[in-house]
């Protein structure tokens, strides 16, 4: 495949916060393939997003994080979500739904 769409600005946050939901704790790595294969390889995110928005996400208290070993015996840092993630997960799936019905709207044939 060529070039891969960009992640819509604002749905990092709700894609990390629901796949840690789903899926439970897990590092930074396992997320991204979450995302990757579940969207069957259309939505790909990227180091540099990743692990800055993850540091974000705890700073907020969204997401809690220890070292622990990766399924190949190394040190990683696994994260799970909050209660106060889970609220966030609610408020952003909420809000990428009124944005999305609205562009359907606008996209849908008169």
């Amino acid at each position: 495949m060529g070039n891969r769409p960009e992640i819509p600005p604002g749905t990092l946050y709700m894609m990390v916060l629901k796949s840690l939901a789903r899926l439970g704790p897990m590092h930074g790595y396992g997320i991204a393939q979450h995302i990757q294969q579940t969207s069957d390889d259309v939505l790909q995110v990227e180091e540099g997003s990743l692990y800055p928005a993850l540091q974000r996400m705890l700073l907020k208290g969204w997401v809690s994080a220890e070292w622990k070993q990766s399924e190949n015996n190394r040190r990683a840092r696994y994260y799970r979500i909050t209660a106060a993630g889970r609220k966030q997960m609610t408020r952003e799936v909420g809000e990428f739904e009124r944005v999305m019905a609205a562009i359907a709207r606008i996209i849908e044939p008169a």
